[in-house]
Parts: C-alpha cells; structure tokens; sequence
C-alpha cells in the first residue's frame, strides 16, 4: 500500500471563546461584593481605567496644571518687635479677664502623628487562645505546658478532645499518667465542660461545677442519656424511682447546660447581605431598581486614549502595550452594562412569572425552572444559573436569593401544581401551631396536606421537615 500526501477541503463550526466572552462570563456568575473586588483590581493594574466622576463629563479632555512661575516671589523679612514677649511668657494677670467663660471650653491638641482608628482591627479571641492564656498563667513546669498545648492543639471546634490520652502521652514522650492529671486539671478551665472527650463527660464537668454531682440530674447524665434523647421519660421514672415531676425540673436544668463549649469562640464571621437589585410595589405596579451603591463608574482615561491615536511617535512596545489596556478596559465596561443589563431581564421575568408571590407571600409561590425564564428572555440555561448564582433580591415578602424562586413541583390532587417551598412553609406553619404535649406525626401532616389538596408522600414530608431543621414527632414531644 502506497502512501501519498493530499490536500482536502473540510468546513466545520466550531465555538471560540473570544477574551471578551470569556470576561463577560466570568463578571456574570460573580457576586456583589466579588465584582467589586475585581473592579479595584482592575483599576490597580490597568492604568488607562478610572472612576468617573459625576461632576464632569465622561470623556472629559484632562486639563493642563498650571505652570509654576519662573521665578519665586520675594520673601519679605518678618520684623520682630524688640519689646514683643517670647511665646512662652503669659500674661496672667489678664488671663482670666480675657479668656475666661462659664460655657464650654475646649482645647486643640497639640499636632501629633497618631495612628489611624481604621488601624485598630477588632479579632475576636479564639478557643486555642484563651486556653493557652489560662494555661500560661498556671503555675506548671515546662514539661506539664507542652502536655497542655498538645492537648490544646487536638481539641476540635466544638471544644472536645479529639485524640486519646494514650496518642498525646506518646506525643510528648511523657508517662500516661502526667496527661491524665493535666487533662483533669485543665477539665476546669474556662469555658465550662472543655477538654472533655464525649457529651456525657462534657455535660458531668458542669453538673460538677454547679455542686449538683449527688443529684438526679447526675444520675440522668451517667445512665440515661439515650431514653432523654428520645424522651422516654417513663423508663427514667421507673429506673431512678423518681416522679414525673422530677424528671421534669431534671430536663430543664440539663436544658441549661452547654453541649458545644467551644462554640462561644467561634471565628465565623458574620456574612452581610447586599441586594443586588429591589423590587417595590408603587400604584399596583412592581418597580425594579438596580443596586448600584458601592460601584464604581468607570471610565477610560482621555488622555491615555488621546495619546494612543495620536501617537505615531511612540514606540511600538509602548503603543502595542496602551492599545491592550484600551481594549481591556473598553471590554470590562461593557461587561458590567451587559451584566447589569442581564440581571435587570431575569428579574423582570421572575417577577412576571412569580406575582402572586410578591403580592401575597410564600404560599402562593409557582413553581418555575431555569427553562422557563431562559425562553421568556431568549437566553440560555447556562446563563440564567449563573445570573441567580449569590444574587440577592429586596422584595415586599423579604430578601431572597434568585435561586430561591426555582423549586420543583408538587403535584395536586385536583390537577395542577404547587411549589416545593410553599409546601416546607405549610409543614412548618403546621409544626409551629401544633400541640407540644401531642405532636403530629409525619403521616399526619401528609394526612393533612392531602386534606388542602396536596399530594404528598410521608417519607417527602420527612425530608422537608429534616431539611428544615424540626425534630420527629417523638423528639418534639415536651412534658
């Protein structure tokens, strides 16, 4: 078989993602607070980007400084009195006369460079810090406060040990019962129940820390944990030989006991939520408005641009560069628009769609998927997910992610549809009004949303309760 070379036509499509695409999409799916990250970035690094200003015009011509003068003006010499006092020689005996008052007084301090108070940042004291602060303050031997820190370092965030004794004696090389001593000590630190290795351990700590060690209250700990859990109240009557009403007074003091020492020491900030576009209902009619409080106006610089198309002087490396900053910044401006422009059109139809939401509540939400809002905008799927990705909405009903508006079906049993997540808000309006002493049941509440017309399986109402956080109907069951 011979083998020859031959040329041959072929014609296919295919996508390219060009660089200004690919910007767009990026600034698409970003949040807030991201893109805002992204704009001072862009604005440090490419110099032909700046903040429009409203007192000018957008594409304003930069305006000359003004040249210095040539020569400097004649300093006149300051003559100074022979008979004139020195600044540090007061008058008192007019003092009072002249200056004083029965207002107000108040004093300039004197020009000093003090730090700023934007300097001071507030860091909040972890669980590893305060315990090694107590520790250090602890008359040990250096030996007892490497077995301290080691025991520090292997706690978890819930404040309970994590690692065995026999894992930190090895550790630090140390004999078991050094680690044993030194954990019991430091079981009395602050904050009440630390360094305690399971729940039952955690919860003895602070029962012995209130003097209540020789009560019921000990006993239910040590041997009934499991039947509290699951309120089995009955089995602990019967094994303790105690009342009802005991039990009661028991709970509530367990009740106000810390589970999770550690969690008063939590680093996790708080997350601030800024809508990126409002929703207000003026004259029957809904009214969108964007969120545009924080967002730079960018503009390119008309001097770079001026410079750039007249410049047949300038080197080839200096033009080629500018001209890459231009197209840059051109691209990033029209992204945002694009982006801005993007969300306002899926806001829009969402509130088409969703109405009787914004008017009446949660109950009344429609179900709707990504499909339906990506044919009424002519847009793709794709986009519509990015474009409700960590975007937040201000509405009559509250705030809400744009991702809340899309939920799945439930179906009816006379026909039709309700949402998903007006039938979480029905179960938990159910949970909230039942009777404590006689909760109801998962089948129940089923039993119940078939009565409103809601076709809905016990093991899903289970699965929206779990997802909403309520307990089962025996956990939720009070005395």
């Amino acid at each position: 078989m011979a083998l020859e070379l031959r040329q041959q036509l072929k014609l296919s499509q295919q996508l390219v993602m060009t660089p200004q695409l690919q910007m767009a999409i990026k600034l698409l799916q970003l949040s807030r607070l991201e893109l805002m990250d992204t704009i001072t970035q862009e604005m440090e690094e490419n110099p032909v980007l700046e903040e429009s200003l409203d007192s000018g015009p957008e594409d304003a011509e930069l305006e000359a400084p003004e040249p210095l003068p040539a020569e400097p003006e004649e300093v006149k010499e300051v003559q100074v009195e022979e008979n004139l006092k020195p600044e540090h020689d007061v008058d008192w005996e007019n003092y009072f006369d002249d200056y004083g008052t029965t207002g107000k007084t108040t004093y300039e301090a004197e020009s000093r460079e003090l730090p700023s108070f934007e300097t001071f940042v507030a860091k909040k004291e972890s669980l590893e810090d305060h315990l090694l602060w107590q520790l250090s303050m602890a008359a040990l031997t250096d030996e007892e406060i490497q077995i301290g820190s080691l025991i520090v370092g292997n706690l978890d965030k819930k404040g309970y040990l994590e690692s065995t004794v026999e894992e930190i004696a090895v550790m630090a090389e140390v004999e078991l019962e050094a680690v044993e001593l030194l954990l019991e000590y430091m079981q009395t630190f602050d904050p009440m129940g630390v360094c305690a290795r399971d729940l039952k351990e955690c919860l003895m700590i602070q029962v012995e820390r209130l003097g209540l060690d020789d009560s019921i209250v000990s006993g239910v700990i040590e041997n009934h944990l499991t039947n509290l859990e699951n309120k089995n109240y009955k089995a602990i009557c019967k094994d303790l030989k105690i009342t009802m009403k005991d039990v009661k007074a028991t709970v509530e003091v367990i009740k106000g006991l810390e589970p999770m020492p550690g969690r008063l020491f939590t680093d996790e900030e708080p997350k601030y939520i800024t809508p990126d576009i409002y929703v207000y209902k003026i004259d029957d009619e809904f009214v969108i408005v964007q969120n545009d409080d924080g967002l730079p106006k960018l503009k390119v610089n008309s001097y770079y641009k001026s410079a750039v198309s007249k410049g047949n002087d300038m080197p080839t490396q200096t033009k080629e560069y500018m001209q890459e900053k231009l197209r840059s910044a051109t691209w990033l401006i029209k992204s945002i628009h694009q982006r801005q422009k993007t969300i306002y059109r899926v806001m829009e139809s969402i509130v088409k769609f969703q109405k009787d939401f914004f008017e009446k509540g949660i109950a009344y939400l429609q179900p709707m998927v990504l499909r339906d809002v990506a044919l009424d905008i002519e847009m793709h799927e794709s986009t519509i997910s990015r474009v409700t990705t960590n975007k937040y909405a201000f509405t009559p009903q509250g705030i809400f992610e744009l991702k809340y508006f899309f939920n799945s079906s439930i179906n009816r049993i006379h026909g039709g549809a309700i949402a998903s997540a007006s039938v979480m808000e029905k179960i938990k309006r159910i949970i909230e009004s039942e009777n404590p002493k006689k909760p109801y049941s998962d089948l129940k509440i089923s039993e119940m949303l078939e009565e409103s017309n809601i076709d809905i399986a016990r093991r899903t109402v289970a699965k929206y309760r779990e997802m909403m956080g309520y307990l089962s109907s025996n956990k939720r069951k009070q005395l």
